[in-house]
């Protein structure tokens, strides 16, 4: 039976996956028409030492394979972004030897949002992301594009319940702490030390009521002026990154 591929476009999705190394790559394709000789020389280098191959091809096929996206004119065949299952992240906290930071998606439909958070939680020290498998973007190269390649690093996990593995998670020591509009402790005033889970509520709806009721605490973002709301990613970010700040 043939293997099933995927398509990663642009230079930093190709390039930090091939660093990463953990997807499979089948071929990388490359236009004659180089727009940045020093980005296509670090592929070049890099491609050959896995035994790789780098195959030219014509402007129309890059257009055909993206569907007209911008892909700096290099695209690859590789297998699907490898994600485990989010029953395993217990295991893994019980290993840890320090404090645990996790990320938990809720229902972020934008895979632009779900790049940018994912870019931000590698760069704010998150150890574990998980997503759901319905009703959320999940890591595709479009999202792998959106975080620069930073979703090739990461480590991802997939939820079929959320509520239940919050509940889970807990059950091992875990805080969580919802990100929501209405939530009344302030982000600045909160704890965000020890083992704590953040979860980030959708573009449309936030977190979802079931989900909501798991929730140890529930936090908001102070602001002024006459808009009372963030984009789920910008919020994600000002999230993780006071967490970042109390834990370092």
């Amino acid at each position: 039976m043939k293997e099933k591929s995927d398509i990663l476009f642009g230079f930093h999705s190709v390039y930090e996956a091939l660093k990463a190394d953990r997807r499979k790559f089948y071929k990388i394709f490359v236009s004659p028409q180089k727009r940045s000789l020093t980005r296509f020389e670090k592929i070049e280098v890099l491609a050959p030492k896995k035994n790789i191959k780098i195959e030219k091809a014509v402007p129309d096929f890059f257009d055909k394979m993206t569907n007209f996206a911008n892909h700096q004119g290099i695209l690859a065949k590789t297998s699907f972004f490898p994600v485990k299952n989010a029953s395993e992240v217990t295991t893994l906290i019980k290993k840890q030897q320090k404090p645990c930071f996790i990320l938990i998606m809720e229902s972020i439909e934008d895979p632009h949002n779900l790049g940018a958070l994912i870019r931000t939680a590698l760069c704010a020290g998150v150890d574990y992301i998980l997503i759901p498998k319905n009703r959320c973007a999940t890591p595709s190269s479009t999202v792998s594009r959106s975080s620069a390649g930073a979703m090739e690093h990461a480590n991802i996990f997939m939820i079929t319940n959320t509520a239940s593995i919050l509940r889970s998670l807990k059950e091992n020591g875990v805080w969580i702490s919802g990100l929501d509009a209405k939530g009344n402790t302030s982000l600045f005033e909160a704890d965000l030390n020890g083992n704590i889970a953040l979860v980030i509520g959708g573009e449309h709806k936030g977190i979802r009521p079931g989900v909501k009721k798991e929730c140890d605490f529930l936090l908001s973002i102070p602001n002024q002026g006459n808009i009372n709301s963030l984009n789920a990613s910008v919020a994600g970010g000002i999230a993780m990154y006071e967490a970042f700040r109390q834990r370092n």
